[in-house]
């Protein structure tokens, strides 16, 4: 038999998705992209550790940190959302789900 438990909900509140640019940031917002071969913070490669560092960094700088997350095709949901997880619990309170890249 097994037996299962769901009732850890937690949400995570995003903006409507903007359509971001094709450089590293689109106005003051800081962009973030989730892609297959890793994550880019404002187009830098940045390990999954060491991201919310680098955002609370530019959080303690910005208080009013915009932060746009772009994902690439084919990225796995879940992998999507531990980068909001890690976002949020970095403290960002403007967080935004960006369009895709023109092509």
């Amino acid at each position: 038999m097994l037996a299962s438990s769901f009732s850890n909900w937690r949400s995570i509140e995003l903006n409507t998705p903007v359509r971001a640019g094709s450089g590293s940031t689109t106005g003051q917002a800081l962009l973030i992209e989730v892609r297959q071969d890793g994550l880019r913070l404002a187009g830098a490669p940045v390990t999954r550790a060491a991201l919310a560092g680098q955002v609370k960094e530019r959080l303690a700088r910005q208080p009013d940190l915009r932060v746009l997350v772009r994902l690439a095709d084919g990225v796995v949901l879940q992998e999507a959302i531990s980068v909001f997880d890690r976002l949020t619990a970095a403290g960002i309170k403007d967080l935004s789900l960006a369009g895709s890249a023109p092509q």
